[in-house]
């Protein structure tokens, strides 16, 4: 015991395990805030964390003299580390990093730090660069998520150069799961590159159900659970589905994780509208006059039905199949095996995302339902007054109420232009296309 009643000087190695102590406690405070604040807090969050930022950074000014004399290469991560708590690019912060980096090469979590640093700045050359470092040092699921992000968001010269990055995400994404399968976050990285495998690859509705499965993995953890991008993104996936409901309230939750970002706001009043036109237009049979309305009820034939007036058709697992006609409105929910119809387009839907393709179809009966189109080439489509045949129809029958708003039609769901027969002709190939469309990753 010291005689003199001083308390004894404390080493610099035990500075440096209490400000570790302090940087971990700043983390928790901003990825479990929502355990200790309301969600009406949200809109507090970022400046609330930067006051904590603050405190701290006074706590490792006072003691970096005496933390000096012991681990450097820590003291700066440390310390870069709780700069990089916001999501705003710190060149403090970078300074800090590239130091830990150079007096300690094997620090797998300064690199990730770094690599995070850079990608704020718009340098993801050089945030990829740290990643893959730090990845030789030690396999890990914060550069393998990273990563993955950093490989779906690369320029691509080719269409092959595309799928090549995005299914690279992929892997990076899986094996990130893997790592660490209790991870929320690694989870919504994975939905994330289903997603985009969905836009640059192939419009399957599997992929769909990856993506949301992945999600709903996501969701179990709370930190994952608090980010609005999990649910913006769900929100986007639940749209294709076209679960429009759940897409609604995933957007508005997007926007209640955080009121500043105005994306999911923009995504829920683009789909609000693209859902009024559709009422509108199949309540007023696509808001045509009688006598034309009367003129397009009296041209449809069955005759118009192609190579599926003989009764059947090749179906995608290349067996035969048999068809009846029926009229829209003898449709069910679901697939209807064996059955197909028959009608004319009355109009198209303006849909600010060019997926799907989207028109109104009205049969001999005049009964009017929407058609959406998915893996339809860019600028393709079909015009008022094309007859259009659909065979073994799948069908969704929208029925709800969203802020005061109600949603009732028929909807028709078609995966490929190929199976649909156009003014009696089976539709060319080259009508069938992939597109491409940017999700939302941290640091857009």
């Amino acid at each position: 015991m010291d005689s003199s009643g001083d308390k004894p000087q404390e080493s610099p190695q035990d500075i440096v395990a209490a400000l570790q102590e302090k940087v971990n406690s700043l983390y928790l405070y901003r990825d479990h805030y929502f355990e200790t604040h309301k969600i009406d807090d949200a809109i507090h969050k970022n400046g609330d964390v930067e006051k904590k930022l603050s405190e701290i950074l006074g706590v490792f000014n006072e003691c970096e003299k005496r933390a000096s004399g012991g681990d450097r290469a820590k003291f700066c991560f440390l310390k870069g580390r709780a700069l990089n708590v916001v999501p705003k690019f710190s060149k403090e912060a970078e300074s800090l990093l590239s130091k830990a980096v150079k007096l300690d090469p094997k620090c797998v979590e300064a690199w990730n730090e770094l690599g995070e640093c850079f990608w704020k700045n718009n340098e993801l050359k050089k945030a990829m660069n740290c990643f893959e470092g730090a990845l030789k040092e030690r396999k890990n699921k914060v550069s393998l998520r990273n990563l993955s992000m950093l490989a779906r968001q690369e320029t691509s010269s080719s269409r092959e150069n595309l799928i090549n990055n995005i299914e690279k995400g992929l892997n990076y994404a899986k094996e990130a799961v893997q790592l660490d399968p209790q991870d929320g976050l690694s989870w919504a990285v994975l939905g994330n590159a289903h997603l985009s495998s969905f836009f640059g690859i192939q419009q399957n509705p599997k992929t769909l159900k990856q993506c949301l499965s992945a999600y709903s993995q996501a969701e179990k953890d709370i930190v994952a659970k608090s980010t609005p991008d999990l649910h913006y993104n769900k929100g986007i996936t639940l749209k294709y589905e076209e679960e429009f409901e759940l897409a609604l309230e995933s957007f508005n939750k997007a926007a209640l994780y955080d009121p500043t970002w105005d994306q999911p706001k923009i995504k829920e009043k683009q789909l609000v509208r693209y859902l009024n036109e559709i009422t509108d237009l199949v309540t007023t049979s696509g808001k045509m006059k009688a006598k034309r309305l009367q003129q397009i009820l009296q041209s449809i034939d069955s005759k118009q039905l192609g190579p599926y007036a003989g009764g059947s058709y090749t179906s995608s697992a290349n067996q035969t199949v048999k068809l009846d006609e029926i009229p829209l409105g003898g449709l069910k929910p679901g697939l209807n095996e064996e059955k197909v119809v028959l009608g004319k387009v009355v109009c198209s839907v303006q849909n600010e995302d060019s997926v799907p393709f989207t028109f109104c179809l009205v049969d001999k009966l005049g009964t009017c339902v929407v058609v959406t189109v998915f893996n339809l080439a860019d600028g393709k489509g079909v015009i008022i007054g094309n007859s259009v045949a659909i065979p073994e129809p799948y069908v969704t029958d929208v029925d709800f109420t969203y802020k005061d708003n109600e949603y009732k039609f028929r909807l028709i769901r078609v995966e490929t232009p190929l199976v649909m027969v156009v003014n009696g002709k089976k539709v060319n190939r080259d009508l069938q296309a992939g597109v491409q469309m940017s999700i939302f990753n941290k640091y857009d």
